[in-house]
Formats: structure tokens, sequence, C-alpha cells
């Protein structure tokens, strides 16, 4: 660590103005260049691409040589990761997958990473996993569709080990454990630091513990994140190379909420890896859950919302012949509810359109968009004080309709309605006019 020490009389010699001035110009550097020593810290995340994954994948083949072994080893684990990779997207099981030609794997099929192997002269047993390719093997196994994912999540790894506790100040096998995470897999959008630069002046367990808004909303804007997740690890070892006991907790938002906590045992301090990996799969898990359930959404008091003004009954009065009054009358006090609703936004302008449709609506306070996807469908949060119904009749009135229940909903476009045809006379109520019955034989005309 690089410290700069003088003596008191030395400090006692400089006048007031020039301390004043000194510290002003450099004492800020001085106190970071002290904190931000040089060391080890920074973990890149290893793979952030969005490919299919399949892990635990198991063979035990035999062959004539050792490679041939190990080839037919990875055909199989090929056949074996596809099953497995339709069982997941469609909830079934591997058996009722539909079976592939060794060459369309080839195809699809990115990478085999090597979890553990035991190879011989005619033998090969490992566990393997399997990476398909999502552009490929997506419209195959039927994931070509669009994905409900979460708002950007910063991650602040946090290890707590003989009292002390590290994010990023070290580089620490929790922070190791999530850069080797495929996170591309994932619903949840994490936003993983790197660990360099100031990383570890501002992502510390003090501001992990930190209730104040204003500083959280700072550094999600620098860092592009919306929401902040604080996975932990809490390490205990019982003697040097022994066991190591790990407890994982999950914590969601500024005020550390805790979705879920589970416990694990390394056996040595060799399988701690394999430990601290497998709970970081076990913290998405929880994770992933909580986004199914909708516990994981940004907190209200992160996001600065503008007041909307609402029509009051001065400057919209009741009007029988006005179609939105009714809707303005059914609009209650009650608290508001957030409802998710999905907007197909192929472009800036539809998306504009249907954010001013929203707000135009009376009861709707606030609205957010949770997850941009332009050219797809993009995930708007509204904050709306009323019945869901009452919502669909308002944007009914404006051309749009509203579909779903609960608390998500699909807006499309409403279609537009033929043109009314002429009432007939049943319909209008009033009698058809009967046609002029001839004058009888011999009587005379009238003359005009």
């Amino acid at each position: 660590m690089t410290t700069i020490a003088r003596s008191p009389l030395a400090l006692r010699r400089w006048p007031a103005a020039a301390l004043a001035a000194l510290i002003a110009i450099g004492g800020a550097g001085w106190y970071a260049a002290a904190q931000l020593a040089p060391g080890d810290r920074g973990v890149p995340p290893v793979d952030s691409t969005s490919n299919l994954e399949v892990t635990g994948v198991h063979v035990d083949v035999y062959g004539k040589t050792a490679e041939e072994a190990r080839q037919a080893g990875w055909r199989e684990a090929q056949r074996k990761g596809w099953k497995m990779l339709w069982a997941r997207m469609h909830g079934t099981s591997p058996e009722a997958a539909p079976g592939l030609p060794d060459s369309t794997l080839d195809s699809i099929v990115s990478g085999i990473e090597i979890e553990q192997e035991q190879q011989g002269p005619h033998r090969y047993i490992a566990t393997l996993g399997v990476q398909f390719d999502r552009a490929r093997a997506g419209p195959m196994v039927g994931s070509q569709g669009a994905i409900h994912r979460s708002a950007p999540m910063l991650v602040i790894p946090i290890q707590f080990e003989g009292g002390f506790a590290e994010s990023f100040e070290q580089r620490t096998d929790w922070q190791k454990a999530w850069a080797r995470f495929r996170a591309g897999t994932s619903p949840v959008d994490y936003v993983r630091p790197v660990g360099s630069g100031p990383d570890p002046l501002l992502l510390n367990l003090g501001q992990a513990r930190r209730p104040g808004r204003i500083w959280w909303r700072m550094l999600l804007d620098q860092y592009g994140a919306s929401d902040i997740v604080i996975p932990e690890v809490h390490l205990t070892r019982g003697y040097p190379g022994g066991p190591i006991k790990a407890r994982f907790v999950a914590r969601h938002g500024p005020d550390g909420e805790v979705l879920g906590s589970f416990t694990g045992t390394a056996p040595t301090s060799q399988a701690l890896d394999d430990l601290l990996d497998k709970g970081v799969k076990r913290i998405d898990e929880i994770y992933v859950r909580a986004l199914s359930d909708g516990d994981l959404r940004p907190d209200p008091s992160l996001t600065i919302e503008e007041p909307v003004e609402t029509p009051t009954a001065d400057l919209l009065p009741l009007n029988a012949e006005n179609p939105l009054d009714a809707i303005v009358a059914n609009v209650s006090n009650a608290a508001a509810a957030t409802l998710t609703v999905q907007v197909e936004t192929p472009d800036a302008a539809a998306l504009d359109s249907a954010e001013t449709a929203l707000r135009s609506v009376p009861g709707v306070a606030s609205q957010r968009v949770a997850s941009l996807a332009l050219g797809g469908i993009t995930l708007i949060d509204v904050s709306f004080a009323g019945d869901p119904a009452t919502l669909k009749q308002a944007l009914a009135a404006r051309g749009w309709r509203l579909e779903g229940s609960g608390g998500s909903f699909r807006m499309r476009r409403a279609a537009p309605s033929a043109p009314p045809a002429a009432p007939s006379a049943l319909e209008s109520g009033k009698p058809a006019a009967r046609p002029a019955a001839p004058p009888p034989a011999g009587a005379k005309q009238p003359k005009p």
C-alpha cells in the first residue's frame, strides 16, 4: 500500500492557506492512491454468450483406441445433451425428445466442456457439458420466441471468511465463481462488474448495507442497471486443507431482502471451486424462481418518476355522450397496483405510441419500461389505481386492445372496424312504407 507520511514538525512549517490548497488539489488523489493500492483484483466474465448449455451429461463408452473411445463419448454426450435440453425446454422426459442425426447435432453444438473424465486404453468415462448455439438450436427446440427476461441486475458478490468481508477489494473465490458462471442461459439479466478501476470503492459491503436511495441511483445509472442482487457466501474452514462449510444467501434490492439460503460442504480445499460453482447455480435458480413469481422487480424508490397530470372534473365534465365518462367515474382512490404490459415494439415510434396511450388513461399513476426490446416485445410496468377492466375500456376507446388477466397483459392495436351498414326497417323501429293500391275500375282520377 502506498502511503505518504510527514512529521508533525514539518507540517507546522506549512502556512494554513498552502495546506488548504494542497489538500484541495492533491488530497483526494493521495486518498484514492492509498485506497486503490496495486493488487490482484478484477476477474472478467469467462463467457457472456447466450448459448444453450446442458451440464452433468454422463457417458461410459468403449473403443478400439483411447482416442476412438473419447470421440464416441463426445458423440454420445451430444445425443444425451439434446434430449436433456428438449426435456428442460418443454417440461417433459428426455425419452419424449425427437432424435436428430449426428450431422445435425454437429452443426448445432458449439462446444463440449469437460467437467470430469477418466480415460483408459479402450474405455472413456466422463461427465461433460454440451453447449448448443442458440441461433441454430433455438428454432429446433422451440425457443426462438420472445423470452421473458428480468431488468438489468447489478451483481455485488460478497465473501465472508475469517471475520472479514470482501467483494472486489481482492480476487476472491466467490468472485471467480461468478465470473465462470454462464449467465447467457439465465432469464435474469446479470450485470457483472469486472472489479477493476473504482469498483472496490463503490461496490463493497458498506454499499450493500446502505439504505439511502440517492447513492444507489447514481451507481445503477453508472453501471447501466435497474436493480441490485447481492449473493453472499459465508465460509468456515475446519483446519488448513480440511473441510470447508459454506452458507449461501441470495439477497435482492437496496434493502438486502433475503430471497433464499442454503448450505454446502467441500471435503477439501481443492473441492471449494466445485462447491462455489454449484452455489452460483442454485442462487441463480432462486432468482429465476423469484422472477417467475413476480418478486424480482426493481424497487420503485430506485426510479424517479415524473408526476403525471390526470384530468379533473373541471377539465373533463361528465357527459352522457362522452364514452370516457364512465371510465373516469370508475377510477377509485384505492392503492395503485403494478401491472406488466407486453407491447410489440418493431421500432421506437411504436413504443412512443403505446406509452402515450397508457399515459393518457385516467388512473395511471406512473409507467416505466422494465425491459426494452426494439424489434421484439417490450415490458412496461404500469401503476394503475382501479380495476383492470376499466383500463381495458379506456384503451379500447383509444384504439388499443388489452388482453390478459391478473398482473400480466398484452397490448395490441385494435383491428379497424367496418363502417356501419344502413339500418333496416326492423332495426330503426319505423313501419315500412307500403305501396299505394291501384284505383278501382271506373273511378275518377283526381286532377293534378
